[in-house]
């Protein structure tokens, strides 16, 4: 705790607090400078408040975090960003809040997870986003950017450091002149609005879905102040890290299908974010998220725990104990598939690391107890699931110990003449045996290992990887398609299908829909009969024959509760919501859920359902893929 505050105290003496912390001249004074420096500085819990507060006093309606695994949308296995769970609403539904909406979300993104352990990047965020759906656009949106960093009201940040991008344009949409003369009018220099292309400064769900070009705000961290940059020299400072990212306006006019631009939406929409980490670190003054309050707790009680000082190990546990909290507050468990392979690969990463730093066996279960701590005032359901959040990271440790235990029983066997890089590779990829420790014991026997030949065999699979993951993170909306939109009809069907053959028991735990197929992930303890699934069939394909309305109808949470609406227990939800239920009525409806839709409007559209596989997915849950003929 002491190298702690001295950390800190060291930085408020010399750049924050020079009346009061240059003069402490004993240990109490010391500890009492450094306890009032640690609350003039503005914390994670007001940076997120403030947001929204700004917001709200503009006119937008303030709406709750989606869980961080889409539904319905098998382009993503997380929300990556804050505009996912809203993209129907961007498309031209209408959101039941109205056209101006605040939230932060929460998001995961995986694909730097190599790059965890330096100053900015992080695998668990939160996003905060301020959205307008065909309100306001540019000037308003850059307007009130400018006034949230920089005013009192807002985050007090020197405007004489931030650096803005905007469009250069290209073949689909003409270059932003009209951003950076806003940008010029509120007070930013001309010489510090940097023209980009597309791969900067545009930006699309994936390859459907609504688009449009955007302009980036970065902040100069440096502690004298960069001054005026050439574009090679912000590009450069950029690249060092010198000056981050701290917000982004998205325009989103046009809209993309299968790679290329079509037209432009029915709408101008306005999607903002500001990532809640790389946020507090500028207001903060710090050079890392991780001396951010977000994290200092958790990094403390590591350091209780450790007996190394490895700097990048100890944020490495300290992120990935974070994301798996959360992941398991939204009801992942550890797999050897899609999210909870991801799960299962972040707290194994954390276990080695936390073994690197001499943490004792269990030492995870206490972390994940110092983050729910942090957080539990923001998502209640992280202290509500708090045993359940421990314990899976407490039996997935232990899992992956007796997966090492077995590793180096494989590696005996295979040790005695060296070992090749494919030997290092299937004790990693099949055993999931580090190759760090690979090289260790081969070191104490006093044998070789084949660095090249292993990095070569790494490197191929991570090519197929990357060719999988572009597949699975080709982004767009798991439903603008027709066929989509009619296996998305399909599974409301299904659901109630299974709850009237299987009982009330029954809940969603997940889909993943794509135009070939539909995949349901529901509760249920033991194995379907062919009986049972060819009386699901029945039942559906009955439904579907009856030719039946597909109504939507905006309620009041309560109201639509009421009903009897399926929807995720235990989820917040905002006040008012969209139900879809299938019939004529929906006190008499087959089916009725929450959702944000889209869906068909009849279900004789849907044609043949056929139940392809069932089969478990984990303890207690079990999986349906099924076709639409």
């Amino acid at each position: 705790m002491w190298n702690y505050y001295s950390r800190r105290a060291s930085k408020w003496e010399s750049e924050l607090l020079p009346p009061l912390a240059g003069h402490c001249q004993n240990v109490p004074e010391f500890f009492l400078c450094c306890f009032y420096a640690t609350f003039i500085h503005m914390q994670s819990e007001e940076i997120r408040q403030k947001f929204l507060d700004f917001f709200e006093k503009r006119g937008h309606a303030v709406i709750p975090s989606a869980p961080l695994v889409p539904e319905n949308d098998p382009s993503v296995l997380f929300n990556t960003a804050g505009m996912q769970p809203l993209v129907p609403y961007l498309l031209g539904v209408p959101h039941p809040k109205g056209k101006r909406i605040v939230d932060v979300q929460k998001c995961v993104r995986t694909q730097d997870i190599d790059e965890v352990g330096d100053a900015t990047h992080d695998t668990f965020f939160e996003m905060l986003g301020n959205w307008s759906l065909g309100d306001y656009f540019k000037e308003d949106a850059i307007k009130w950017s400018f006034e949230l960093l920089t005013s009192k009201e807002g985050f007090g940040l020197d405007p004489k450091r931030l650096y803005i991008t905007c469009f250069e344009g290209d073949s689909n949409a003409p270059k932003d002149t009209v951003s950076a003369d806003i940008w010029e009018k509120v007070g930013i220099p001309k010489n510090r609005i940097y023209f980009m292309g597309a791969k900067s400064n545009w930006w699309s769900v994936g390859e459907n879905g609504p688009c449009g070009s955007d302009t980036e705000m970065f902040y100069d961290t440096t502690e004298i102040g960069l001054g005026d940059l050439s574009i090679e020299e912000f590009k450069q400072a950029d690249k060092e890290q010198k000056v981050v990212e701290i917000w982004n306006n998205v325009f989103m006019e046009y809209e993309k299908k299968d790679g290329k631009i079509i037209g432009k939406l029915n709408n101008q929409n306005v999607d903002t974010g500001a990532g809640l980490e790389r946020l507090t670190l500028v207001i903060q003054k710090w050079k890392s998220i991780f001396d951010t309050d977000l994290f200092t707790d958790t990094i403390e009680k590591i350091n209780e725990f450790a007996t190394d000082d490895n700097e990048r190990s100890k944020r490495i546990v300290a992120d990935h104990v974070r994301t798996s909290v959360f992941l398991i507050g939204d009801n992942v468990t550890p797999s050897n598939t899609d999210q909870g392979y991801v799960l299962r690969r972040l707290l194994r990463r954390a276990v080695m690391h936390a073994d690197k730093l001499g943490m004792k066996p269990s030492s995870l279960f206490w972390i994940a107890e110092t983050v729910i701590e942090k957080y539990k005032n923001v998502y209640p359901v992280l202290e509500q699931k708090k045993e359940t959040i421990k314990t899976e990271i407490e039996k997935e440790e232990q899992k992956f110990r007796k997966t090492l235990k077995d590793g180096i029983k494989q590696f005996e066997k295979i040790s005695s003449h060296g070992i090749s890089g494919k030997d290092a590779f299937i004790l990693f990829s099949t055993y999931g045996f580090p190759f760090e420790i690979t090289k260790e014991l081969a070191l104490e026997k006093n044998i070789s290992v084949d660095d090249k030949e292993f990095d070569e065999e790494f490197k191929k699979h991570q090519d197929l990887s990357r060719v999988g993951a572009e597949k699975k993170f080709k982004g767009g909306l798991g439903g603008t398609d027709e066929k989509t939109i009619q296996y998305h009809t399909a599974t409301h069907l299904l659901h109630q299908a299974l709850r009237t053959v299987l009982g009330s028991h029954v809940s969603q735990k997940g889909s993943n829909i794509t135009p070939e197929r539909l995949r349901f992930d529901f509760i249920h303890s033991q194995k379907m009969t062919d009986e049972e699934k060819k009386k699901v069939e029945e039942i559906v394909n009955e439904k579907i024959g009856q030719a039946l309305h597909v109504n939507v109808v905006t309620l009041k949470k309560e109201e639509a509760e009421k009903t009897g609406a399926l929807h995720f227990f235990g989820e917040k939800y905002p006040d008012e919501v969209t139900v879809y239920y299938i019939g004529d009525t929906i006190d008499q409806a087959f089916s009725k859920e929450f959702c944000g839709g889209p869906h068909v409007k009849n279900t004789s559209e849907l044609g043949h359902f056929k139940i392809s596989k069932e089969e478990a997915v984990s303890q207690g849950v079990r999986r349906i893929k099924a076709t639409l003929e």
